[in-house]
């Protein structure tokens, strides 16, 4: 499949406390193939904000904290008004691994898919040898297959922190109208299911250690519960569509 002209890639970060990991993160992006690299720091009191000045990250910073949400919403933003052709986002924790980032462009500019999804549930073993909590691999094994059953759709994980968007996608939903919260990644997925985007994954290796970021146990319970909420809205509406 020809491509026609290579498109313009922007990565973005979006931040929060994220001075112990952003380097290693930055460091390895293929900058061969990324045109610019945005931040977003919701409101930090650390050095993120100037460890990504000093690696050239063109960075731009909420006055008080407004969520992991709002955060991403300031990152999609950002690149459309710079032009991206595709958007990578990227949890600057070092959780997920930057260099595969020339595999998800791949597949968008060769007109594969229009998303495209890290999956860290590759095996069992291996998502929790590399460190998943248990509760946490069991409740997104659990929501995955509900979304799933309710969408058609057969993704091995619903909730990953490094996603790629054409640009079209995000300029045909409404993300901003999403949850300023973590809620947000389950419900902009919902919105290009309904949009009927193409969904492809790639297996990421799972990397949790102490640096690294992650909700807590009754934060995660919040998120479980919206995300069914959000799962039964969208079974509501398609019932409603039929009739």
């Amino acid at each position: 499949m020809a491509r026609t002209s290579r498109a313009k890639v922007i990565v973005v970060f979006p931040a929060y406390y994220a001075e112990k990991t952003l380097e290693r993160t930055v460091n390895d992006v293929p900058r061969d193939l990324v045109n610019e690299m945005i931040l977003v720091d919701d409101a930090s009191c650390d050095r993120t904000v100037d460890i990504a000045r000093s690696l050239g990250l063109t960075v731009f910073q909420h006055e008080q904290n407004r969520g992991y949400g709002a955060n991403q919403k300031t990152c999609y933003r950002l690149a459309l008004e710079r032009g991206a052709d595709i958007i990578v986002m990227i949890h600057p924790d070092y959780q997920y691994d930057p260099r595969l980032i020339r595999y998800f462009v791949d597949f968008l500019q060769d007109d594969y898919f229009d998303v495209m999804l890290g999956t860290r549930i590759r095996t069992r073993r291996e998502a929790l040898e590399g460190g998943m909590p248990r509760y946490k691999y069991f409740a997104n094994r659990f929501l995955t297959l509900i979304e799933n059953i309710i969408t058609g759709q057969n993704l091995s994980e619903w909730h990953t922190g490094m996603r790629a968007y054409k640009r079209g996608v995000l300029e045909s939903i409404d993300f901003e109208g999403n949850s300023d919260g973590f809620l947000f990644d389950t419900q902009i997925l919902f919105q290009i299911v309904e949009k009927g985007f193409r969904i492809g994954e790639i297996p990421v290796p799972v990397r949790y250690f102490k640096e690294a970021s992650s909700i807590n146990f009754w934060q995660s319970l919040q998120y479980g519960l919206g995300t069914i909420w959000t799962a039964f809205c969208f079974l509501l509406k398609k019932i409603f569509a039929r009739h």
